[in-house]
């Protein structure tokens, strides 16, 4: 009796949609493929929101190799068109490192249009996107974007200034500071020996740097900083699988998928808490990789991108007794949904020094 009322508890159609998994996440980290050459494999990610600057930029574009993690800090403004940013990615990074094989970005629509699709199907490179419920896998200018505005904040706590006047010195830095995860510093990883500076003026004399074998010596530096990549990648690997569980489907199974309300959003609303925590069913059509997989959407959810992360999928258990309703709720592209609220039943108004919030 109990195994068949687990059975049937496990079929329940309304039981599947709404119950909260308590379950690890599923789906075991999968590292990127570490890149064999410098500037070969970048990512790139623009930080916007910035004060406006008297040459009028409002953001950074941030452009970083994933092999020696070196990285140009690019000042734009928001409103540039595809051909301005197409110009300065020739300039500021074709000319100096050459033509990339692939550039990993978020699915930022510049990133996503017809024009630098083409441009990068011309130059030859391949264009690798995230997901809006899966950022992972653009963690790496996730992170440098992290250090670059606690530095730009550094920078006007202490000088007071427009940020772009000081954008150069930041990016030095950055580049001149030591990565755990290669053992040495961007600089040093790209060029082959430390940076020029003051502090090691001492230690760098033209004796020592043309007595040994640069090329012999650049070979050796990127095979240290693939066994440390490594390294850093495998044990990352580890502690996250730990909180994970490995899980896999078959072409032609029926999944459910994840949806979330708005966050910061009244949740007492028309449907508020009570709102389906997945929808579907909807089956499989191809296995992308060791981890996501293609559904078959319907009309009304074709502006959402098919390919999903198996964290994102519950398995649907069929039973001939079960009545599939279509959606009821509007879905964004992010797979999120806006509750609006049925009536206010208390407000609060919060004084400030010279302003009134409700």
């Amino acid at each position: 009796m109990k195994r068949d009322i687990s059975n049937y508890v496990s079929k329940c159609l309304i039981c599947q949609q709404v119950k909260a998994e308590h379950q690890m996440p599923s789906g075991l980290l999968q590292p990127i493929l570490i890149p064999e050459w410098k500037w070969d494999r970048i990512t790139m990610d623009f930080v916007s929101g910035l004060p406006v600057t008297q040459s009028k930029k409002d953001s950074i574009w941030v452009i970083v190799d994933r092999l020696t993690k070196s990285a140009h800090f690019i000042p734009v403004r928001m409103d540039f068109s595809l051909d301005k940013l197409a110009e300065l990615y020739v300039s500021q990074i074709v000319r100096l490192h050459g033509v990339p094989n692939s550039i990993v970005s978020d699915r930022d629509p510049r990133f996503t249009s017809r024009f630098w699709k083409k441009l990068q199907e011309a130059l030859g490179t391949k264009l690798h996107f995230s997901t809006a419920f899966h950022p992972q896998t653009d963690g790496q200018s996730e992170r440098i974007i992290q250090i670059l505005e606690d530095m730009l904040r550094c920078c006007i706590l202490e000088l007071g200034d427009s940020w772009e006047r000081y954008l150069p010195l930041v990016e030095f830095a950055y580049n001149n500071s030591f990565q755990s995860s290669i053992k040495m510093a961007p600089y040093e990883a790209l060029y082959g020996r430390k940076c020029r500076t003051p502090l090691f003026w001492t230690e760098l004399s033209e004796s020592k740097i043309f007595r040994v074998d640069l090329i012999r010596d650049a070979e050796q530096k990127i095979k240290i900083i693939r066994e440390s990549l490594k390294a850093a990648s495998d044990r990352q690997k580890s502690y996250a699988d730990l909180k994970r569980k490995d899980i896999e489907y078959q072409v032609g199974d029926k999944v459910f998928l994840k949806v979330s309300p708005w966050k910061k959003v009244l949740r007492f609303g028309r449907r508020g808490k009570l709102s389906p925590r997945f929808i579907g069913p909807y089956e499989i059509s191809e296995r992308i990789g060791p981890v996501a997989y293609r559904l078959i959407l319907p009309p009304e959810l074709e502006k959402i991108h098919n390919v999903f992360h198996v964290s994102m999928l519950r398995r649907y258990r069929s039973d001939p007794s079960h009545i599939i309703n279509p959606l009821e709720i509007e879905i964004q592209p992010d797979l999120s949904y806006e509750e609006e609220p049925v009536r206010i039943l208390a407000h609060e108004v919060k004084e400030l020094r010279i302003r009134k919030f409700l």
